[in-house]
């Protein structure tokens, strides 16, 4: 598809392997992993930034990939839950595809959701590993959230109590109710 006055040209890194496509410019991002590089893993639940189906890690910061247009992140580094893997904190992996062989291939996270039974259906899953991801790496960097004691130091790495992952992960919503054993799921990874 050639470049035009509707399509643009985009690179990006998405779990560690470069991809250069031309995109239409309404393209979302998340229309693009899944419909473009077939990566399933990100849903499209509601379509609206609200249900956390179909977050993502967008240089290592997670974001709602159904309201980011594709052509405005040109050179990002992009991880899925595909691109999660046992080696490091969620930076992505070299191929797109799960193919795991094991669990000992496995992020941490993505171990402890398996041995805490933190999912039912398993359609959020993917949305709510990507975010525990990101919000761990926030609590270490010292990003507060509204759970954070007010009077913590500035800049200081923030301890993930229940109430720190409830709050850091209450965008990422679960029909299925699995939330107290995903809570569980994060402790075990964080302590």
């Amino acid at each position: 598809m050639a470049t035009g006055a509707f399509h643009s040209a985009v690179s990006l890194t998405v779990n560690g392997k470069g991809c250069d496509l031309t995109v239409d410019h309404r393209a979302t991002l998340l229309d693009v992993l899944r419909e473009r590089l077939d990566l399933t893993g990100a849903k499209k639940g509601c379509d609206h930034g609200q249900c956390g189906a179909c977050t993502v890690l967008v240089d290592g910061r997670r974001a709602n990939s159904c309201l980011l247009l594709a052509v405005a992140h040109e050179g990002c580094d992009i991880t899925t839950v595909e691109g999660l893997r046992a080696d490091d904190g969620g930076g992505g992996s070299e191929g797109q595809g799960g193919g795991d062989g094991g669990e000992g291939h496995l992020h941490p996270l993505q171990r402890a959701f398996l041995a805490r039974d933190a999912f039912q259906c398993g359609y959020c899953t993917p949305g709510q590993l990507c975010s525990a991801v990101g919000a761990i790496a926030e609590a270490a960097a010292g990003h507060p959230s509204y759970a954070t004691d007010p009077g913590a130091e500035p800049g200081d790495p923030v301890a993930l109590s229940r109430d720190e992952i409830r709050e850091r992960l209450s965008g990422n919503l679960c029909r299925c109710g699995a939330y107290p054993h995903i809570v569980e799921a994060v402790e075990d990874v964080t302590r």
